[in-house]
């Protein structure tokens, strides 16, 4: 125990703290764009820590953005996402969320809260030891949810400069399939594009009785199915991680009326961008049989946020950091899979690197992201607060560029 790390005894001893702020946040949920009640307790705890510089509502209005330091270079940005999803929770814990329909079902309340954690311990840090150079919080509103301009937080901080000067960027991701103790780094492109589909096939519908007088939709809908439920196993390599599932069907409005169109929406995931363009490509055909079958159609093609590309040198600081705090700590090299992450915006402008942190429940139900009875165990709060603090110090200490002398 003498050898252990001084940044982890020290958020261990503030671990009462950032559970009181996991709760509190987990308990008042907000979507994307609205997190105002968010902002304002994230403003209130910064504004606690002498040294913070705290700004509001830069390309976003519920966004925080908060520097400790010289103001000066070199700089390293810390992120955290702050919105929820809306999902009703099923938990009955006494911490549940308190807004029906609305739920912290992505670990977002524990990013926030780590990011708090990390900023207390570096600001803690900087009164001994004064560093050259600057950290910034960015805690970003709107990651899970897009607006009427399709844009999430992300794009929207990176255009109003709030990344301005940083030499690299890093975030964590909540990770329920990974014990407390364990984390999952990975090298190069880690998460995916994630693109959203709608198309439309258009018949001319009619009285049930008299199917022979009209095209039917919803039969061309069964062959044009087909079709994209074969585009990844016989149009993309096996060796290509690619996924398209059908999210959405409408059609019709009562039980003798053959509708005279049938809206079909999905999403469509990819690493990398030649099968990003190939898919579009394959789902545009899928829908134009309509016009083979009698029918015609029409289609939108949605690009949505880019593949999360992990930088190997920023993830090598990441690496040291985890080892500095706790050498115990099990890796795990291997891509996050084929959800989306808005960081990923940010990983195409500056280096930067989302690491996953373990923090699985055992109490053997499956709590997954995205789910109405996802949790984490609150052990992996203090642990993720002093490996972003590490990070920080460690670059802010080292001389040269990003990734020198790391391993």
């Amino acid at each position: 125990m003498e050898n252990k790390d001084e940044l982890l005894i020290e958020a261990e001893k503030i671990s009462g703290k950032l559970i009181e702020w996991r709760r509190t946040l987990h308990q008042f949920p907000e979507l994307s764009f609205q997190e105002f009640e968010t902002a304002d307790f994230i403003a209130c705890v910064l504004a606690t820590i002498d040294g913070i510089t705290v700004n509001r509502g830069i390309g976003v209005q519920t966004s925080v953005i908060a520097t400790l330091g010289s103001g000066q270079e070199p700089v390293i940005a810390l992120r955290a996402d702050i919105d929820a999803l809306p999902i009703d929770e099923t938990n009955t814990c006494d911490y549940r969320s308190k807004t029906p329909g609305v739920m912290h079902a992505c670990g977002h309340d524990a990013h926030t809260a780590i990011l708090l954690g990390a900023a207390k311990l570096l600001a803690e840090q900087y009164r001994i030891r004064q560093w050259n150079g600057t950290v910034k919080f960015i805690f970003q509103p709107a990651e899970e949810m897009i607006d009427e301009d399709s844009m999430s937080g992300s794009p929207y901080l990176l255009q109003a400069g709030v990344y301005d000067g940083a030499e690299l960027a890093i975030a964590l991701h909540m990770c329920p399939w990974l014990p407390v103790g364990a984390v999952q780094l990975h090298d190069g492109v880690s998460m995916a594009n994630v693109d959203v589909f709608y198309g439309t096939i258009q018949g001319t519908g009619g009285h049930g009785a008299y199917p022979e007088l009209g095209s039917d939709p919803t039969w061309m809908l069964g062959i044009i199915l087909q079709a994209l439920h074969g585009i990844v196993p016989r149009k993309i390599s096996a060796l290509e991680p690619a996924v398209v599932s059908i999210g959405q069907i409408h059609a019709g409005t009562a039980s003798n009326i053959i509708p005279h169109e049938v809206q079909v929406e999905g999403t469509v995931r990819s690493y990398s961008a030649s099968t990003r363009d190939l898919l579009e490509a394959e789902i545009r055909d899928a829908f134009a049989l309509a016009k083979q079958l009698g029918g015609d159609f029409s289609f939108q093609y949605q690009r949505g946020e880019p593949a999360l590309v992990n930088d190997k040198q920023v993830n090598a600081r990441i690496a040291n950091a985890i080892r500095k705090t706790d050498p115990s700590i099990k890796f795990i090299h291997q891509a996050f899979g084929m959800g989306g992450e808005d960081f990923a915006y940010v990983t195409q402008q500056l280096p930067g690197a989302m690491f996953f942190l373990g923090c699985s429940l055992d109490d053997g139900v499956n709590r997954d992201l995205h789910t109405p009875q996802f949790d984490i165990n609150e052990r992996s709060l203090p642990l993720g607060a002093a490996i972003l603090a590490n990070a920080a110090i460690g670059f802010l200490t080292k001389p040269g560029k990003h990734g020198e002398g790391e391993e």
